[in-house]
């Protein structure tokens, strides 16, 4: 589990594709001697597992199943990758629980500046809309940021300066695809509605 709260962003240093799935290198300013092999990790709102460590970087395996449904596929050496460690017991829930498990992927429709922050508006593929709601939360690669507006499969976020500089959003232009992960109330509500 996550809270969506960034704690570094890393560098994506070597990618190996193969017919089962891709390796990742990423090179972080963590403390890998902190990290367990084994140790989740959340990569722009995917959660991943370390299976090598090297110096300041370390080495994960992602499925078809992973590339198939995230961003993940399209990323290159040199991408700058939003990174999160696992929620311990006793940390500071800072942002909303975020499970690391992408729901969709986003289209980012428009970007606008507003004073020092930022307003970003987002497609949402169907049905995810519908677990969307007005100050709701959302992760979006793997931020926690709060709903501002919704219509229809599109819905708003205002960002911060803080949220701007330290995460990858400021990479981000109009056409951008990003990893959504709704917010895991707002999802069992909608399915316990469905059923009752």
């Amino acid at each position: 589990m996550f809270t969506g709260i960034i704690t570094d962003i890393g560098t994506l240093t070597a990618i190996d594709r193969h017919e089962g799935g891709a390796r990742f290198e990423v090179q972080t300013a963590y403390d890998l001697s902190t990290v367990d092999i084994g140790a989740s990790v959340a990569h722009s709102g995917c959660c991943l597992t370390v299976v090598e460590k090297r110096g300041d970087r370390y080495t994960l395996d992602l499925s078809n199943e992973t590339l198939a449904v995230t961003t993940l596929d399209n990323w290159r050496v040199g991408d700058r990758v939003n990174l999160e460690r696992a929620l311990k017991v006793g940390d500071e829930l800072g942002g909303h629980i975020v499970s690391g498990h992408v729901d969709g992927v986003g289209e980012l429709i428009a970007l606008t500046e507003d004073g020092d922050a930022y307003r970003l508006k987002v497609r949402v593929p169907r049905p995810l809309h519908r677990y969307i709601a007005h100050k709701g939360s959302i992760a979006l690669d793997g931020i926690s940021l709060t709903v501002n507006e919704v219509e229809d499969d599109v819905f708003g976020v205002a960002i911060i300066p803080h949220t701007w500089t330290h995460t990858t959003l400021s990479d981000r232009k109009v056409g951008d695809k990003l990893n959504l992960e709704i917010d895991l109330m707002a999802r069992y509500a909608a399915r316990w509605r469905e059923t009752v």
